[in-house]
């Protein structure tokens, strides 16, 4: 059975918005990697920058297959999976988050 073409577009919205996550993700592990390196500790600035990317890649390699099982259960009218990644995401920038106002933090009274 078709679904209604709301729940069809809302669902190919929100898998937009994962990939637009992704390269947001993407461009702060880039922008975190190119900070001065007397800015933060190297390594910190590193481990950030991969933490970011690392995110990045995951949005954007769950994207489809989370978009498809939505699709397929919206056309079996079955309930809709958890999203089982939020948890994953949420914590890992709210680390870098985290840190990196620490960084600022130390760096700023230096």
């Amino acid at each position: 059975m078709e679904p209604d073409p709301r729940f069809t577009l809302a669902n190919e919205r929100t898998f937009l918005t994962w990939l637009s996550t992704a390269l947001a993700l993407s461009a702060g592990g880039v922008a975190m990697a190119a900070v001065p390196a007397d800015v933060f500790v190297p390594w910190i600035r590193t481990t950030l920058a991969v933490v970011l990317v690392s995110l990045s890649a995951l949005a954007a390699g769950m994207a489809y297959p989370r978009w498809r099982n939505i699709q397929r259960a919206l056309r079996a009218q079955e309930p809709l999976p958890p999203p089982a990644l939020a948890a994953v995401f949420g914590y890992g920038v709210a680390f870098v988050a985290v840190a990196a106002l620490v960084l600022i933090i130390v760096s700023a009274r230096t």
